[in-house]
């Protein structure tokens, strides 16, 4: 028998399911080319769920195959599963291998997240003897726009926004090519034939490019921003505005016209070394910041130069990104300043995605705009990072991050499809299918009017882009969220079971998800510091110690409840905390007595007592909240920070955790941190269940000693941190008794994005024998709920 007939009869055929982010990142090349490598027969191509081989050969060199897939995929790829069955019809195929034409069919596969341009990309768009010199819509299969221009599944350029760009023939070519980079890349293009970028005026006069010294518009943009011009940039994912960010009179004009009062803006800079300059990035933080998602990374701003303090007032940090796409490499390149890139809109809108709106709305903003003929699909803002306790930590979850799939721990594979709406500040929703968790594109703050409607029609666009069929919907308890009133109309609508989820158990159960905890495994202690929520008990909480699992959670302790007379006027003038914190635990005679030379106390001796006594007494408007949150604006106002009011929201909070001592953290000895107690709170009726609370009585008495004694700000900010962290672990140990009830805690809620507590709290935990677990795909903050209260509600289904 010869050697061929030989290979012939020991060969056999199967077809390779492979699912997951595995569309529109060079996968089905990359099988292509190991396929030819392994002398194998068959095709690959896309449909609904992912991608299919279907390959004949020897059996060991097909697990080869497979293997080598699963160990190196392509740079943008992630793979949730594969599966192999017989298909014995492919023996009878022609010889050789062959990518196929996509085939449409239910939605079950991913979408990549829009990636960061490549280093190759990035050098051809500067090489003057490349075709795409100076394009800035320059793309690949490892990097360029993939959600922000989908239209449909399978993510075919058919179903893009690239659709009405026929590529030209070089580019066409390229396409073609299995072994070109650019195979089935869906954003293709060229001077040729793609989109093309074009400098205007918002004022509709015609731009006078005698005025510069340039290659193209996407250079004269560079000139404008040097020359102080606050200038429009459609991106991405939307419209951004830009400006220098050493010039302080641009800065401030843009935060006037914007209305943003205080909230930092984010920096973009042409390279690392420009970074250096300002900061210091750690080898972890130029990691992220070089990575494939691109976020704006939040260093310290430690560096030898310094921007002006309107570009982050009363912080230590700058939020830096380097260039995202080639438009933002080819616009950068002469700039050897940081420029301000922030979202093209005014302060707590959506970002603008329609060219006429932005021509309208930014007009009087910005005074030129550079535009382009590409239509973005899907509004998609930058992603936010922070190095915290040496792990890369999602912040705000979008471009780069989102939608990448999630996939659910062991125990939820067979779940039903959930579709949970999230909170009201930071929102994003998520949907579930199959095992796998996708968690929207940072929304925003539901209560403005515009990103209310952007959020609603964000959920439909996500459920035709993904064919997502909820058969139930999970919303948080509160009962004025708007998030929640919109899932509790679609369900009864669509006539679906409505699951309602505790805002502080959401944040426990989607660490838990984000961590791979299996639904069998046993509770946790979660700890959870953030504003407010509402609690089980139709009461305000925010810094509560949960017995959790994903099907259920117990309240075990919690910080002392203390009024927010004027209810969410308390979130917006500290003030009105540090009141009610203080008389909640000496009266106003003994403040007059023991501290009236103080600055606060002499400040708050003169606001309206009389009216916030009698609200805090009656109740009416001043409902009782376990907040750290406000605890942390009362510390800031009583040393002057943000007394009468946050210019937006965590701004007093910020500002205190830039005035930390890091000295004071490290060296000072434990025993002058601020001393807080456990006590016992009593349960409503005769026979009320114990709640053990954290009681800041002895902090303030030793805060205001050390106001008396002029103590620096920064070690008395800093010692307000060591003692509450020492006060939390402390309460965890107390809630783990000597049988240890629990081995693992949970850090969650929008506290914990403060570095020095988190760190302090994290340490004394692995110290007292914890196991930790936090958050790093997902924000701890409330952009990351969603993913719990669906985890949640799966959990419940797959109980009853």
């Amino acid at each position: 028998m010869s050697a061929g007939l030989d290979l012939a009869e020991r060969a056999v055929a199967v077809e390779i399911r492979v699912r997951g982010r595995v569309q529109g990142v060079g996968f089905r090349p990359a099988v292509w080319r190991l396929a030819r490598e392994l002398n194998l027969n068959g095709e690959v191509l896309n449909d609904g769920e992912g991608v299919l081989i279907r390959a004949a050969g020897e059996p060991a060199v097909i697990d080869r195959l497979v293997a080598r897939l699963r160990a190196a995929p392509p740079p943008l790829a992630q793979i949730a599963g594969i599966e192999t069955r017989p298909a014995p019809a492919i023996l009878d195929a022609p010889a050789g291998f062959r990518i196929a034409e996509s085939r449409a069919g239910a939605a079950a596969t991913e979408i990549a997240p829009d990636a960061a341009v490549c280093p190759a990309c990035a050098t051809e768009i500067v090489d003057p003897f490349e075709r795409r010199f100076r394009y800035p819509f320059a793309t690949c299969t490892h990097c360029g726009p993939r959600l922000s221009i989908a239209t449909a599944i399978p993510y075919d350029r058919a179903t893009t926004t690239m659709a009405g760009f026929p590529l030209c023939p070089a580019c066409r070519a390229n396409y073609g090519d299995p072994a070109d980079r650019r195979f089935h890349a869906e954003a293709t293009a060229c001077h040729v034939c793609g989109p093309k970028a074009k400098l205007i005026r918002l004022d509709g006069r015609a731009v006078s490019f005698e005025c510069f010294s340039m290659l193209d518009d996407v250079d004269a943009l560079c000139t404008l921003i040097q020359r102080g011009h606050i200038v429009a940039i459609k991106g991405l994912g939307g419209y951004q505005l830009a400006c220098d960010a050493t010039n302080g009179d641009a800065v401030s004009r843009l935060r006037a016209a914007k209305r943003r009062e205080t909230k930092p803006f984010a920096l973009m800079a042409r390279d690392i070394e420009v970074i250096r300059r300002y900061c210091t990035p750690d080898t972890a933080e130029i990691e992220a910041l070089q990575s494939a998602a691109a976020p704006i990374v939040l260093l310290r701003a430690n560096g030898r130069e310094s921007l002006p303090e309107t570009v982050a007032p009363g912080l230590k940090t700058l939020g830096f990104m380097l260039p995202t796409t080639p438009l933002h490499v080819l616009a950068l390149r002469r700039m050897t300043q940081p420029v301000v890139m922030t979202s093209g809109n005014a302060s707590s809108e959506p970002q603008i995605i329609d060219d006429a709106e932005a021509m309208t709305r930014l007009a009087g903003i910005a005074e030129f705009a550079l535009v382009h003929d590409r239509p973005i699909a899907m509004r998609v803002d930058d992603s936010l990072v922070r190095i915290v306790d040496g792990a890369a930590r999602v912040l705000r979850r979008a471009r780069g991050y989102a939608p990448a799939a999630i996939t659910l721990p062991e125990g939820f594979a067979d779940a039903p499809d959930v579709l949970a709406m999230g909170g009201e500040i930071k929102n994003a929703f998520c949907l579930t299918s199959g095992g796998k968790a996708i968690l929207s594109p940072y929304i925003g703050d539901l209560d403005d009017a515009a990103t209310f409607d952007d959020f609603r029609n964000s959920l439909d666009r996500f459920a035709a882009l993904f064919g997502h069929r909820p058969r139930a919907i999970a919303v948080d308890k509160h009962p004025e969220y708007r998030s929640a009133r919109v899932g509790r109309e679609r369900a009864g609508n669509c006539v679906l079971p409505l699951i309602e989820v505790q805002h502080h158990h959401a944040h426990v159960a989607a660490c838990l998800a984000e961590n791979g905890r299996p639904l069998a495994a046993p509770p946790v202690l979660g700890i959870v510091l953030d504003g407010i929520g509402w609690g089980d008990d139709g009461t305000i909480w925010g810094g509560e110690f949960l017995l959790a699992d994903y099907r259920g959670a117990t309240r075990l302790g919690t910080l002392k409840p203390v009024a927010m007379p004027g209810g969410d006027a308390a979130s917006r003038e500290p003030w009105r905390n540090l009141y009610a914190h203080l008389t909640a635990e000496m009266s106003w005679a003994e403040l007059q007595m023991n501290f009236a030379e103080l600055d606060a106390i002499r400040d708050l001796a003169s606001r309206p007592r009389a009216t916030l006594d009698a609200m805090i007494k009656s109740g009416t408007n001043a409902p009782k909240a376990s907040s750290c949150g406000r605890l942390f604006d009362a510390v800031a106002a009583a040393l002057g920070m943000c007394r009468d009011r946050q210019g937006h929201e965590g701004d007093a909070a910020s500002r205190l955790e830039a005035l930390v001592c890091e000295r004071t953290i490290r060296e000072e000895d434990d025993a002058l941190a601020y001393p807080f107690t456990i006590l016992d709170l009593p349960g409503p009726g005769k026979n009320g269940a114990i709640l053990p609370y954290i009681e800041p009585l002895a902090m303030w008495h030793a805060l205001l000693g050390d106001l008396i004694l002029d103590t620096p700000a920064p070690v008395i900010v800093a010692r307000f941190h060591k003692g509450l962290a020492k006060a939390v672990v402390a309460m965890a140990v107390k809630l783990g008794g000597n049988e240890r009830r629990f081995d693992t805690a949970v850090l969650s809620g929008g506290c914990f994005q403060n570095k020095v507590l988190f760190e302090e709290t994290a340490s004394r935990l692995r110290a007292a024998g914890f196991a930790m677990l936090a958050h790093s795909q997902v924000p701890m903050n409330d952009g990351g709920i969603a993913l719990g209260q669906a985890a949640v509600a799966a959990a419940r289904l797959i109980g009853g």
